[in-house]
């Protein structure tokens, strides 16, 4: 700086205290840096997460089933997320979705991990869903765009967000569907094993009945002869069937417990199984997080209300 003069030592001066307070302000307003692969929100609690507070609880219930119901009874798995945020700042929808949909991994660790994001900024009147390179097929931008325009906008423009948002993940949840790459469970299964444990059921109830039958006549024709033998007597107790009085009616006051036991053999493997599917059964875990995957390559729609 010898060759400058004083005027131009006081230009470079204010030039170098401009740039620094442009590169400071910068870091100020970004300090932590924006990746398209970090979520600018915090980790997941479930498949729907309402930051905004617009869903009441039955209808975010009803979702959460819905989504958990519709990823198991997927294949390959579907995985689909619902977010409302107040507003997006600075960014745009597009891109705090896509960071969102990146950044919480929605989708599967496996090759074909088809998945959705639907994201409304509340404040900002905007929405878009972000769809992974494996759902494209089944769930293509134009329709996406379509179906939120005929069941989310004029919800939405009423203020019924919790509406707009079911009837549209209904929508996508049918267009997948139809599309074949995620069938339903098939609900066939459970009407033929019931058919067949009742015709179990029927055959072991004739085959009670007919040992019944063979009892009493095997008691009849005993009675007919004058009663039991003494050795008969020893062998049972000293008092036939029953344990005790003389003649037959020891016979007869045993006959009932004789097919009450029968009976409840019988039908102790039905009542067994029926414990033991009780027992068994979940009501559901506790949430494990997204699959992992966070495939999503731009693919989606969106708009405003």
């Amino acid at each position: 700086m010898k060759g400058l003069t004083t005027f131009q030592r006081i230009g470079l001066w204010q030039a170098i205290f401009v740039i620094f307070f442009a590169v400071t302000t910068a870091i100020g307003q970004d300090p932590g840096g924006w990746s398209q692969n970090t979520s600018p929100l915090p980790a997941p609690t479930g498949f729907v997460n309402d930051y905004a507070g617009v869903i009441d609880i039955a209808t975010k219930q009803q979702l959460e089933s819905k989504l958990k119901q519709f990823k198991e009874t997927t294949s390959p798995s579907v995985e689909i997320a619902v977010v409302t945020v107040r507003t997006t700042g600075e960014r745009a929808i597009f891109d705090f979705s896509l960071a969102v949909a990146r950044g919480w991994k929605i989708g599967s660790k496996q090759d074909d991990n088809p998945s959705a994001l639907l994201l409304i900024a509340v404040d900002d009147r905007k929405y878009f869903t972000q769809i992974s390179k494996d759902l494209e097929d089944e769930l293509p931008d134009g329709i996406a765009g379509s179906l939120q325009r005929q069941y989310l906008v004029p919800e939405f423009r009423k203020g019924n967000y919790g509406k707009g948002i079911s009837d549209t993940i209904d929508a996508y949840i049918e267009t997948i569907r139809n599309k074949g790459n995620a069938p339903a469970a098939k609900p066939s299964a459970t009407p033929s094993s019931s058919s067949g444990a009742g015709g179990a059921s029927i055959f072991s109830l004739f085959c009670c009945l007919l040992i019944v039958i063979v009892i009493i006549a095997f008691i009849i024709s005993t009675r007919g002869k004058g009663g039991p033998s003494k050795g008969d007597r020893s062998r049972w107790g000293g008092g036939g069937f029953g344990g005790g009085g003389s003649g037959g009616g020891g016979d007869s006051s045993a006959l009932p417990w004789i097919i009450g036991g029968i009976l409840s053999g019988g039908s102790g493997g039905s009542s067994s199984s029926s414990s033991s599917d009780w027992g068994s059964s979940s009501s559901g875990g506790d949430w494990g997080g997204f699959g992992g995957g966070g495939d999503f390559g731009g693919g989606g729609s969106g708009g405003d209300w």
